[in-house]
């Protein structure tokens, strides 16, 4: 699922540049469907639905893509930019007073939106890595990423799902871990979590996961089947 939803948004960019932005709502938007949506798929979605002329629902993008990466600083501008085309100039001047506030401080010596755009690349060469099966080097790419830009917590539940094909359960647990105290609402995360936890050898917690997830989100036919699983092998 994930490699398929990493397709997707590959075509998507190659729609985008040669300016079918029809061609990238139709391809991000089964992505979204999915669950499988981070920061920047809305944020590119919601560049596509503006270019298009639909301002409010690209308004809707830019809101999801700041809600999971608050520093966006690309979203926010663009989430200003929106706001003063829909005629909301007040709430305009203040988000775009965020995206000013986002350029600081600096993140490892480097200019918060040169150290986004450098995270980004990274996080794109990992996952070039990981297409080519070379998990280990994915992994690094990641963690480059995140030192970068520790609060993309789409980037630290990819690398999280490495460690898990890498047979690194215990540093899988403390990368979810970190996801999900900043998004309690990740519910694919704490499935991750749980199946982190099972890899691991502690069953009772990935149980305790698992059943958490489905009180969230019920009827979810991933974790009954990390359940069912977990009830066949004792």
């Amino acid at each position: 699922m994930a490699e398929q939803t990493e397709r997707l948004v590959g075509r998507a960019r190659e729609r985008f540049e040669v300016q079918d932005y029809y061609g990238v709502v139709h391809l991000l938007e089964e992505v979204v469907a999915s669950g499988r949506a981070f920061a920047d798929v809305h944020h590119l979605l919601g560049v596509s639905l503006s270019l298009l002329g639909q301002a409010e629902r690209a308004l809707a993008e830019f809101t999801r893509a700041v809600e999971l990466n608050p520093h966006y600083l690309e979203a926010l501008v663009h989430r200003a930019l929106t706001l003063n085309e829909l005629g909301r100039s007040e709430e305009a001047e203040e988000w775009f007073r965020r995206a000013a506030a986002s350029v600081a401080p600096p993140a490892n010596g480097l200019p918060a939106p040169v150290a986004s755009r450098l995270a980004n690349q990274h996080a794109e060469l990992a996952e070039a890595y990981a297409e080519a099966g070379a998990t280990a080097r994915a992994i690094e790419q990641y963690e480059r990423a995140l030192e970068l830009g520790p609060t993309f917590h789409d980037l630290r539940y990819r690398m999280a799902r490495l460690l898990l094909e890498a047979n690194r359960p215990l540093e899988a647990r403390e990368e979810l871990e970190q996801v999900i105290r900043a998004r309690p609402s990740f519910v694919d995360a704490q499935a991750a979590l749980g199946l982190a936890h099972y890899l691991s050898g502690d069953g009772i917690g990935a149980r305790d996961v698992w059943q958490s997830c489905l009180a969230r989100r019920p009827e979810n036919a991933r974790v009954e089947a990390y359940l069912a699983m977990l009830e066949r092998t004792g």
